[in-house]
């Protein structure tokens, strides 16, 4: 009977499967899948409008307050979560929830921790997600958080129940979720060649480099003394070129047939305007912003459409939904270690003012057209 309760309790799923790894000895075993983190840290540190964009959406994202049917319970919490060390010289829930929306968006995953001390919830703290496996446990809805031990060897952590873990967009294979940077890096790669070439030529352009041609004369002479000629002037050259880069202007004088010429000047640097802005579009199609917001006024009239606006809600509320479980856990812990039995509500605060404006409208609008009906009504009961 021991034995039927306890296979009872392991819930049975029909999408996971229990194969998990091919070897025996790394079942459980889920790898980070290669250098995704370093390749989207990259990215981020090499084009400024993507750093912008998770910037963006960080601060866009807002913050919230919390309600709980008990006031003195209430007042409390918000207290502490006004104030609550969240490490590195950070106070404020906040600030816990700024980096640990970052990195949801830049990794696809955020991990953080709840330190309990002397029984009551003292600090709440993002970690490094590139530091954090998972694994999975007996049963296919049961996972574990691992990280580096004192040994250097990755071992379950020991306090699962004060971890958070978040996943942005996870998929059956892959439990680490995915980063707002995928299906990124191919453009990137070009945006940035073309960068690096746009470098190259301007710099070439201000870093002149000369070809000097001397042509001898027929006569025997001139020929027998090409090559000390030759060498002479390579050197007169070289001392001219050396006192221009230190300001003294001072001219190059040769006898014969010389030609100089500046080496590419008959390469002229491409126009990067439109291939530019077509990478641009696809990278920022992707953040889900509106261009102007990231600096890149593309049509004299822009401006944040209505349908803009509320994709652009729709794509905050998604990732609030997904930090909010573990926000709310981190109330209900606090709730519980202070002995107050009631549960905490999260209220986000609005996202921009041009919503409540449509909203107020929205509202103004249905009133009047209520008034309307209720004159038509009355007509009609008096004309009757």
């Amino acid at each position: 009977m021991k034995r039927i309760r306890k296979q009872e309790r392991i819930a049975a799923t029909q999408l996971r499967g229990g194969d998990l790894h091919p070897f025996g000895a790394l079942r459980g075993y889920v790898p980070l899948g290669g250098g995704d983190a370093q390749v989207c840290a990259a990215m981020r540190e090499a084009l400024p409008v993507l750093d912008a964009a998770v910037d963006k959406l960080v601060r866009l994202a807002g913050g919230f307050t919390v309600s709980c049917a008990d006031k003195n319970a209430e007042r409390a919490l918000r207290g502490f979560l006004a104030g609550v060390d969240c490490g590195r010289g950070q106070y404020g829930i906040d600030s816990f929830l700024s980096a640990y929306l970052d990195s949801l968006l830049t990794y696809g995953r955020a991990v953080g921790e709840m330190v309990v001390s002397r029984g009551r919830l003292a600090a709440v703290c993002w970690g490094d997600v590139t530091r954090v496996e998972i694994q999975e446990g007996a049963s296919p809805l049961d996972f574990r958080l691992c990280g580096p031990g004192p040994d250097g060897l990755t071992r379950p952590l020991p306090y699962q129940n004060l971890l958070l873990f978040t996943t942005l967009h996870p998929e059956p294979a892959n439990p680490y979720g995915v980063s707002l940077f995928r299906s990124m890096p191919f453009l990137a790669d070009v945006l940035l060649k073309i960068y690096n070439t746009i470098g190259v030529n301007w710099e070439r352009a201000g870093n002149l480099r000369y070809s000097v041609v001397y042509r001898p004369g027929g006569d025997a002479m001139d020929r027998a003394c090409a090559a000390d000629r030759s060498d002479q002037m390579a050197k007169e050259w070289a001392e001219a070129m050396q006192d221009g880069k230190n300001g003294v202007v001072r001219d190059f004088v040769a006898v014969g047939d010389v030609d100089i010429r500046v080496i590419g000047a008959d390469g002229p640097i491409l126009d990067s305007e439109v291939p530019v802005r077509q990478i641009l579009e696809q990278l920022v199609a992707k953040t889900g912003l509106p261009p102007f917001l990231l600096g890149l006024s593309w049509s004299s009239t822009e401006r944040m459409s209505a349908q803009q606006a509320d994709l652009l809600t729709s794509e905050l509320w998604a990732l609030r939904r997904a930090v909010q479980p573990a926000l709310d856990r981190v109330c209900s812990l606090w709730l519980r270690l202070n002995g107050f039995g009631c549960g905490a509500e999260i209220v986000w605060d609005d996202i921009s003012l041009q919503d409540i404006v449509d909203e107020s409208r929205a509202r103004l609008y249905r009133a009047q057209a209520e008034k309307l009906e209720l004159e038509n009504e009355k007509e009609d009961g008096h004309g009757n």
